[in-house]
């Protein structure tokens, strides 16, 4: 009878868990910062007008998946955001990682803990498809896992062998385009013929498990690696992970940002002269 009674408890406190993550409106935090080795400044490298933060920006608010904050180093990436009619708010420019930052935002922001899924959204991907915000979200809430992400299949060769693409190892589940993630890394993985997978630095938190993950500090196979996630496979904790068609540019270098400013400019009218 007593087993009966905590299994029963059991379930109604998942059931409660699950209740407040579908009644909790996701925040989408976006992480940015003037500092960059190769293309420094580039929040606000302009695009066809509009700095570069602000089109990641409006491309999370297409999502419409919750409120769209972006977490800025510096007053200047802030003001750039406010001037388009945005929302932003300064954090501490020594933060180490995104995801210290986008923390250090969520405390700021929702002192009340309204908000239990939190979207971390790079800042130089401007041309982010918002359906991948969306998908995101979904993951993590279908999954129950702490954490969701998402990849796609590498299907230009020389991706496989590039240490600069991340590639995830996953447990797929049969018939589906969900799985666990087992492993990332800079190698090719895993060994033998099949698919490999890109990784797409896009994450969606439980807000306990962001907390959890940035009062941990760097793991031994992250600092290896240099990849975040690994701390948390690290620390036992469960990243779902979703297969999506394409991965949305990311800009790191002028050469990024031309090929940005080309996929986001006038598209040509067909069949006029």
């Amino acid at each position: 009878m007593v087993i009966a009674a905590e299994r029963r408890i059991l379930v109604v406190e998942r059931s409660l868990e699950h209740t407040v993550f579908e009644m909790s409106e996701p925040l989408i935090l976006i992480p940015a910062r003037m500092a960059s080795t190769r293309l420094p400044g580039k929040p606000l490298a302009d695009i066809h007008g509009a700095p570069m933060i602000v089109h990641v920006w409006r491309r999370a608010c297409e999502a419409k998946v919750g409120r769209v904050v972006v977490a800025a180093a510096e007053r200047e990436i802030v003001d750039a955001v406010l001037a388009a009619g945005g929302e932003a708010i300064l954090t501490d420019p020594e933060h180490p990682s995104g995801s210290d930052r986008i923390f250090e935002a969520l405390s700021k922001l929702d002192a009340q803990m309204r908000h239990q899924v939190i979207v971390n959204v790079q800042g130089d991907v401007p041309t982010l498809d918002p359906a991948l915000v969306r998908g995101v979200v979904e993951t993590l809430g279908q999954s129950g896992a702490d954490i969701a992400t998402l990849v796609t299949q590498i299907v230009d060769e020389g991706e496989r062998t590039n240490p600069n693409v991340t590639k995830a190892v996953v447990a797929w589940q049969p018939g589906r385009r969900e799985g666990r993630a087992l492993y990332f890394t800079r190698a090719t993985a895993p060994w033998g013929d099949g698919p490999h997978f890109h990784h797409i630095g896009i994450y969606a938190y439980r807000r306990a498990a962001l907390e959890r993950f940035v009062k941990m500090g760097p793991s031994a196979l992250e600092m290896r690696e240099k990849l975040e996630q690994l701390r948390a496979l690290e620390a036992g904790m469960s990243i779902a992970v979703r297969v999506v068609d394409a991965v949305p540019l990311g800009v790191d270098t002028p050469a990024d940002l031309e090929r940005a400013r080309q996929l986001l400019g006038p598209k040509p009218v067909i069949g006029k002269r």
